[in-house]
Order: C-alpha cells, then sequence, then structure tokens
C-alpha cells in the first residue's frame, strides 16, 4: 500500500488555497487547507505620479484597480509572474519584471536607473525592509503605500495539532509570516514545541531564501527551497520528496 502523503498548506482562503488543493491533489497527496493569511485592505491607493510603481502581490494589484487607479504614465514593476498576471487580468501592462522573484531581484533590476527618480511601492503592511533599503542605496526618491494588513485568521490552527500529534508528511510556507502564524496558532494551543517536534519529522518546504531564514530563526529545520519561487514548484518538490513514488 502506498504511503499517505499529508501536506499543510497555509495559502489565503481564495482562489490560491483553491488552487493549492487542487495541485496537491493531483500529485497524490492529501492536502490539509489551513490558511494562515487574511487580507484586511486599507483603503488607501499608490501615490501618484511616480516614475515607477512596484507592486510585490496579486492582491495589491486586485485592490488598487478596484479602487480605480491606473498606471498612467508610470513605469509598472511586478516581483514576479504571479503579480504580472493579475495586471494583465485588469488590463495593464507591465513594463519591469526580475529574473528573481524577491526584493533582492527587484533591487537587482532597478538600482542602476532609480537613482534621483520616484519610486512608489505598493504592498502589504508586511513587505520586507530589504525592497527600501536597496532603494536608499540607489538614492531613489522612495515611498511607501500599505494597501492591506496580513492578519492571522482566529480559526486557524489545525495543521499546528496534526504536526504535534505527528501526522503531517509535509508543510509548504509560502511566506514568512506563514511561518509565524501557525507558530503563533501552536502557541495559542500550548503546542508549539511538540509542533517544532512534529515537523522535525515531516518534509519542510519554503518559498524564498527570506522564509527560509525566519522559519531557522524560530526553530525550525528546512528541507526545501525550490529554485523557482513559485508555490506549484514548491509543492511538487514537498510531494517528491515526502513519497518519490507519487511523482514518478
Amino acid at each position: 500500500m502506498t504511503q499517505e502523503v499529508t501536506v499543510a498548506v497555509f495559502r489565503p482562503d481564495d482562489e490560491r488555497l483553491e488552487n493549492a488543493v487542487e495541485l496537491l491533489d493531483s500529485l497524490g497527496a492529501t492536502p490539509v487547507a489551513d490558511p494562515m493569511l487574511a487580507v484586511e485592505p486599507t483603503g488607501a491607493t499608490p501615490a501618484s505620479a511616480a516614475a515607477y510603481t512596484i507592486f510585490t502581490s496579486k492582491t495589491g494589484i486586485e485592490l488598487a484597480a478596484e479602487a480605480g487607479w491606473e498606471p498612467g504614465e508610470t513605469t509598472l514593476v511586478s516581483i514576479g509572474p504571479g503579480t504580472t498576471a493579475a495586471a494583465e487580468a485588469v488590463g495593464w501592462t507591465v513594463d519591469r519584471e526580475p529574473e528573481t522573484y524577491s526584493s533582492t531581484g527587484l533591487v537587482d533590476l532597478l538600482k542602476n536607473e532609480v537613482g534621483g527618480e520616484r519610486v512608489e511601492v505598493a504592498r502589504s503592511d508586511h513587505g520586507s525592509q530589504e525592497l527600501l533599503d536597496g532603494l536608499d542605496a540607489a538614492d531613489a526618491d522612495w515611498s511607501e503605500t500599505v494597501l492591506y494588513k496580513l492578519v492571522r485568521p482566529p480559526e486557524s490552527g489545525k495543521s499546528a495539532e496534526l504536526a504535534a500529534a505527528g501526522e503531517l508528511s509535509a508543510v509548504a510556507f509560502t511566506s514568512s509570516l506563514t511561518v509565524e502564524h501557525f507558530l503563533d496558532a501552536a502557541e495559542e494551543r500550548g503546542i508549539r514545541e511538540e509542533a517544532v517536534e512534529g515537523l522535525d519529522e515531516a518534509v519542510v518546504g519554503v518559498i524564498g531564501e527570506p522564509t527560509r531564514e525566519t522559519a531557522e530563526a524560530r526553530g525550525i529545520d528546512v528541507d526545501i527551497v525550490p529554485d523557482e519561487a513559485t508555490f506549484e514548484a514548491l509543492a511538487t518538490t514537498v510531494v517528491e520528496a515526502a513519497a518519490p513514488s507519487y511523482t514518478e
């Protein structure tokens, strides 16, 4: 009998979670959907008249579009394919996208051209300081608009209980905040130590080096950081590592 592979996924409770569950199903795994992020819009919109406007998420694109914001003459910069696809879906054309889908990639993309230019950063309240530091170093005249806050849904945490009980084969962390919220949910239940011990016996996959750093700084050993910073790559490699026979 083939071993069941139970994979916890922490994406927001919208089409991203639905797509993640469908993907894990297609890989032969049993998804544990445990959203660790919920979006609270602030009602703000990106500043106008910036030479460059940077979006770092699909959610930011959608909220700005819903509020009636338009790129106009700005150079529209997207952090990666998911954000670019969201922009195209609302009729915007993305001008620039980094090779590495991260704050580091954005800085590398723009550092030689934004000196003295006004740069608007439109994102969540948990955006990386690395991007702003990089714009500072490049002598950009930057501003930041918080389009939404990311909070932990109060009902989250069943994955922490399963981890503590040794019933998870793998987890797929998609950001530093999902790691922090997972641990917060475990702490709230009084099982943080047991949950981390349970992850030691599971395959822990994360998207990106910042998420790896967050996890390891909090005592979680990371097994997988896929070369491609997408959930598809993360899910595939995690399931393969947890049960190679599933993808052979």
